[in-house]
């Protein structure tokens, strides 16, 4: 980047001195009491984490691990904080983390840590053997020696390193240094009305960067983060009742299962002032209906991706259609714009530089993100409309599955459905609705969407010309479709 943008950045503080350690040392200092994790049913401080995060960096130290190695990381959110402490430890030497979600298995394993050359793997037990003699059990690290610092993290540093759900195409590394992400997130938290006396629950994967994001933000503030071990209905509306937490992190697909479950009406969410929905584009209906059964908390939208975090988001004094119909408006210090085809692309601190040992360029000319995702701008406001690889080409005229999705997601049968392209020998492509239907003893029928659909006065030429049942969805981590895995008959 060019030193003038640097400096830009720098002056305007949307680049400041922010590191995971500082930050941690300095709540340990100011609030040593203060709860910073809430798991497993009990609560740590913010000094008994940073102690308990000082004995694993000291761990990691002996064996090995030194400035800039990369370090894996396949745990699960909880139930204790064994993710949490070993991101943090992993900083503290100076290191870069790499997340590996749980649902990854051998191939999957061996590619990312061969292509991000890892040092070692920080795993469950059982998980150890996928890692060819680098995995390691996190209650053997937490046992080392002290923690002896030899080297100071500085902004400017790499920490962490992601890699793409690729749901289109191939998995890409992404390196990030803490001023992109941290900056984002220091400038982000009070965009989102949090605090120090917060308490954060996040349904999605830690493993993501927008659970990430969550944990980013609870430790810009100090806020207190209550981990949930792993997503389910049930869980999740327990522990929100039980924990009482003031800001949930959620994706459409969470919460749709949740009202199919009935799970609003049967417990109590009054402690939410805050949910964030995002991972995949929310139906209208479905934050209307969500705004509506949390009547004291305000449910907002957000965009982010693994290359930036978060970029777009309402914000919780927005309009509530404006929450309900578009992605928000941009983060402090990022700029957006809609491309002459309809793309969203982004500049501003809070990009990465580009993808690990690749020679793919993301970025056009004057320097603006091309994400991929289609886009209409509302004022202030984007709404996102679909992905730019997901059109269907249908005899020469293209059009953008998602609006079809939409509609189908408020069937009364269906619970969630895909639309991907089949080849067709005359017009090319054809369009195929993949379904989950609510109830698995009932039936569905091609007819019957297609009648439902010319209801809501939807254009012929969008209409599905097959229909397949399926009991789910292939699913990323943060509940995106994996529309790749959709196979035809």
């Amino acid at each position: 980047m060019a030193a003038e943008m640097e400096s830009v950045y720098v002056a305007r503080g949307w680049w400041a001195d922010d590191t995971l350690t500082g930050w941690l040392a300095r709540h340990a200092a100011e609030r040593p009491n203060a709860p910073a994790v809430a798991c497993n049913g009990s609560t740590i401080t913010y000094k008994a984490l940073l102690d308990q995060v000082l004995r694993v960096a000291g761990g990691l130290q002996q064996r090995g691990v030194a400035p800039g190695d990369v370090v894996a990381v396949q745990l699960p959110n909880g139930p204790g904080p064994e993710f949490v402490v070993s991101y943090l430890a992993i900083a503290h030497l100076g290191a870069v983390t790499c997340t590996l979600h749980m649902a990854y298995r051998g191939a999957e394993i061996a590619a990312l840590m061969a292509h991000s050359n890892a040092r070692l793997a920080i795993c469950t037990p059982q998980a150890k053997d996928m890692f060819e003699g680098r995995g390691v059990d996190f209650l053997d690290i937490e046992t080392g020696t002290k923690f002896q610092p030899q080297y100071i993290p500085k902004s400017a540093d790499p920490f962490l390193l992601l890699y793409t759900s690729g749901t289109t195409a191939a998995p890409k590394g992404v390196l990030h240094a803490y001023r992109t992400m941290l900056g984002n997130a220091r400038l982000g938290a009070p965009e989102h009305g949090l605090g120090e006396a917060d308490r954060i629950l996040c349904a999605a994967p830690l493993s993501h960067l927008y659970g990430l994001y969550s944990l980013h933000c609870a430790w810009a503030v100090g806020a207190c983060t209550i981990l949930l071990p792993q997503f389910s209905p049930p869980a999740l509306a327990e522990i929100v009742q039980k924990q009482k937490p003031t800001a949930l992190w959620t994706a459409p697909a969470h919460v749709a299962a949740c009202r199919a479950a009935g799970l609003f009406e049967r417990h109590d969410w009054s402690s939410l002032k805050l949910a964030i929905v995002s991972g995949s584009m929310a139906p209208p209906s479905l934050i209307r209906e969500l705004a509506e059964k949390l009547p004291g908390c305000a449910v907002t939208q957000l965009w982010g991706m693994t290359e930036l975090q978060a970029g777009l988001y309402t914000r919780p004094g927005d309009p509530p259609e404006m929450s309900a119909t578009t992605a928000g408006r941009p983060s402090p210090g990022t700029e957006a714009r809609v491309s002459e085809e309809g793309e969203l692309q982004v500049r501003g601190p809070l990009l990465f530089s580009g993808y690990l040992n690749s020679a793919e360029n993301p970025f056009t000319p004057d320097g603006w993100f091309r994400s991929g995702d289609l886009a209409e701008r509302r004022g202030e406001y984007f709404a996102i409309t679909g992905r730019s690889k997901d059109i269907i080409n249908r005899g020469g005229v293209k059009f953008n599955p998602a609006d079809v999705e939409m509609l189908l997601d408020g069937h009364p049968k269906i619970l969630q459905s895909a639309i991907v392209p089949m080849p067709d020998p005359v017009l090319g492509e054809k369009a195929c609705a993949f379904v989950v239907l609510r109830d698995k003893a009932t039936s569905l029928e091609l007819d019957e969407i297609v009648q439902f659909l010319l209801s809501k006065h939807i254009a012929k030429n969008k209409l599905p010309e097959k229909l397949i049942v399926v009991p789910e969805m292939p699913m990323t981590p943060t509940r995106k479709v994996i529309k790749g895995r959709l196979r035809l008959p």
